[in-house]
């Protein structure tokens, strides 16, 4: 079943002294349960083909649809619940709240959601041991290595149990020994929860883990493998 839709996806940015087209009609169907992998080289496009397709900036031209909503033809306040309950996000460089604990960090999307405080620790904390941070829970980013940092941004990712995992760069900010255990979580997580998870890298031994690699260049769909 296909769970993620881009349809004539375009996304050209305006500056005071040019316009800079950066997706060129992009076309692209992604199965629910499938790990996909957009390999492409720094400024191919490939970070803002996720941004749009998990509803974090808007196309020029072009549609979106998450589970058969065209994220972009609904209102911003619609567009931005969706976000929060249907997509979960890792970025490159972790994007965690310093002054908030491992946990805390965890738990406040479900709490923006408006979920129930003590059922959001339970489910963070089952998250923390998921990612094998038990005994880091209560210690700051600060005080966390960038692999633990970035094993919370993936308990993070999941706490709503999102349809779509969305992953920009995840272990492009790590050493290869600390990338390769990240990877080895996103496959765990797909493998066991079939999870959908769509990853943007440039690096070929994350692409080894996928189901399916399509690769962007000059902002368009150049094949797939």
């Amino acid at each position: 079943m296909i769970i993620l839709k881009a349809a004539d996806l375009h996304k050209t940015y305006y500056t005071k002294d040019a316009n800079v087209p950066v997706l060129k009609g992009i076309n692209l169907d992604v199965e629910e349960g499938e790990m996909l992998v957009v390999l492409g080289a720094s400024g191919a496009g490939k970070s803002t083909l996720l941004h749009l397709l998990g509803g974090l900036d808007a196309p020029t031209q072009g549609e979106v649809l998450l589970s058969g909503v065209n994220l972009y033809k609904i209102r911003d306040e619609l567009r931005a619940l969706i976000r929060n309950k249907d997509a979960g996000f890792i970025f490159q460089f972790y994007h965690l709240l310093p002054e908030f604990t491992a946990l805390e960090n965890v738990m406040l999307p479900a709490l923006i959601a408006g979920e129930n405080l003590p059922a959001v620790r339970g489910r963070a904390m089952e998250l923390i041991a998921e990612v094998e941070l038990e005994n880091r829970s209560s210690h700051y980013p600060s005080q966390l290595s960038g692999g633990e940092q970035q094993r919370v941004a993936i308990a993070r990712a999941l706490i709503n149990n999102p349809k779509v995992l969305f992953c920009d760069e995840p272990t492009g900010n790590l050493d290869s020994k600390t990338g390769d255990k990240i990877c080895g979580l996103l496959v765990k997580l797909n493998q066991r929860n079939k999870q959908t998870i769509i990853i943007a890298t440039h690096s070929k031994d994350i692409a080894e883990i996928s189901d399916r690699i399509v690769f962007v260049k000059d902002g368009q769909l150049t094949g797939e493998a």
